[in-house]
Order: structure tokens, then C-alpha cells, then sequence
């Protein structure tokens, strides 16, 4: 998987690709924090999907989209309170916030869930993300109204 982004003052952009695994490639695009559009690359007769994946890269890269480096993401922290050490229902509905995290954050361009913790009377989502405010406002609006929509706070841990 490659993602670029095109972050300015003016607009916030992201392109990234994945191989399918079966001969094809998805292309997903838009402005960060929205689901954006994709599309499948398939190969024909006088075109292999890798080759037509590259040259796309080769003019994102043209256009100015560039990756996050690791070090320049943020890391956002979804947090519930627990009793003591948790419980396995607890460790059910952060197993599945983290899958959730995955597809919100992922089909939006924000980022990804990177797992997280429970234990000593709390319980974190671990989420690295290239803008921490589009991020936040993104989750708030996902998690409201279902049964995840009870966490104490959403903080960047580097703050």
C-alpha cells in the first residue's frame, strides 16, 4: 500500500493504492477527512494494472503528493474508562473499535489504528493519523449515537 497526501493551507488532499491480490489494484482519492472515491486498475490485453499503478504514482508524485513520514503523524488516543483491569467484554468492544478505527480513518485518508491497551481503570484505541483536528471531528461523528460513543476523551498523546 502507498499513500500520498497533498497537505496546503487551501486543501488537503490524499491518493493512495493497494494490491488486491488478484492480479488487481484499488485507487482511492479525496479530500481528507471524506470518504473520497476509488476505483479498480485492472490489466488488459496491452496493459498490466502494476505498470498503470506506477505511472499514476509517477504523476501524484508530480503533482505534489507526497507521504507522511511516521515521525510527522500524530498519535490520537480514543479513551474509556474501565473497571480496574477491564474485563473481556471491554476487550471485545476495543478489539472492535480497532477494526472500526481501521475502516473510518482509512476510507477518509486520516490514518490507521495501530491497537491498543486496557488496564489500571482505562482503556485506549491507539491511532496514527496525519491531521489530529479532521481526525477527531471525523471519529466523534462516527462513534456518535452507537456504543462506542461513551469514551472519556480523544487526545493526541504528544500534546
Amino acid at each position: 500500500m502507498i499513500k500520498l497526501y497533498r497537505l496546503n493551507d487551501e486543501k488537503k488532499e490524499y491518493w493512495e493504492t493497494w494490491d488486491n491480490g488478484d492480479g488487481t489494484f484499488t485507487a482511492h482519492w479525496g479530500e481528507l477527512g471524506n470518504r473520497g472515491e476509488s476505483t479498480i486498475i485492472t490489466s488488459s490485453l496491452f496493459k498490466k494494472a502494476k505498470r498503470t499503478v506506477e505511472k499514476e504514482i509517477e504523476v501524484k508524485r508530480s503533482e505534489g503528493f507526497r507521504e507522511v513520514d511516521a515521525d510527522d503523524a500524530f498519535t490520537l488516543l480514543i479513551e474509556y474508562d474501565v473497571d480496574n483491569m477491564g474485563t473481556g467484554s471491554d476487550l471485545e468492544k476495543r478489539h472492535a473499535l480497532e477494526t472500526r478505527m481501521n475502516e473510518t480513518l482509512g476510507w477518509t485518508g486520516l490514518g490507521h489504528c495501530d491497537g491498543g491497551s486496557i488496564g489500571s481503570g482505562t482503556m485506549e484505541v491507539c491511532c496514527f493519523v496525519v491531521d489530529f483536528e479532521a481526525a477527531k471531528d471525523a471519529i466523534e461523528k462516527d462513534l456518535a449515537g452507537t456504543d462506542f460513543a461513551d469514551f472519556t476523551r480523544i487526545y493526541d498523546e504528544n500534546a
